[in-house]
């Protein structure tokens, strides 16, 4: 689903992985550099692309990388320090578990990094989120690779202060925003963060501080 209210600004960078590059066409973006092994990307978007002067960096279908991690590596190597992933949630179960542990590569540790889906974003916490939002939006938090310790929340209606959440009981699903802002803090651990804007709401900016 195309994420509310994201359209590129003038000096991003934007990779589509593989497939991303329909998506793109879709939406009337254009990328700067299309990644992957190409077995999804539809011939007529790819030839208006190169017909553009779009790049293109193709890699072999037997590779160890899914193609959005090529695309994070490649968004990394450029100089990112946020990265926005629309797209990447959906569709088969074990591609959208994959994409979300690419949230925990090593390489994204000082980047700020959101998947977005619609009215939906998902952030990995390992130190500090702050979240920008509205009253009545939701906001969920689930343990992610284990245990999470001394978990704190402000400005939600049920708040926690040097909390545990184990992995595996649902405490952490769907606390709800009081305000325009609520802060996370993890003291060990990490923790996936699902903020979902109210319909109507106004998409605003979930910001992680390592």
């Amino acid at each position: 689903m195309k994420p509310d209210g994201l359209r590129p600004a003038p000096g991003d960078l934007v990779i589509a992985a593989d497939g991303g590059a329909n998506w793109c066409a879709a939406w009337g973006w254009q990328p700067d550099l299309v990644i992957g092994d190409m077995d999804s990307v539809d011939e007529a978007v790819a030839g208006r692309l190169r017909a553009d002067g779009g790049a293109f960096a193709h890699h072999p279908v037997e590779k160890d990388e899914t193609d959005l991690e090529l695309a994070l590596r490649a968004a990394v190597e450029r100089g990112a320090n946020e990265i926005i992933v629309a797209a990447a949630l959906g569709g088969r179960i074990d591609h959208t578990l994959g994409n979300l542990a690419l949230l925990a590569l090593p390489l994204l540790a000082g980047v700020q990094v959101r998947m977005v889906d619609g009215r939906q974003s998902i952030s990995l916490v390992r130190d500090r989120l702050d979240v920008a939002g509205a009253a009545g939006d939701t906001l969920s938090l689930v343990p992610f690779g284990g245990d999470a310790h001394g978990v704190s929340v402000t400005g939600v209606h049920w708040p926690l202060t040097d909390a545990d959440l184990p992995l595996g009981p649902s405490l952490g699903i769907s606390n709800r925003l009081t305000g325009s802002r609520a802060e996370v803090t993890v003291h060990s651990g990490a923790l996936l963060a699902v903020h979902i804007r109210a319909a109507g709401q106004t998409p605003a900016t979930s910001r992680e501080t390592a």
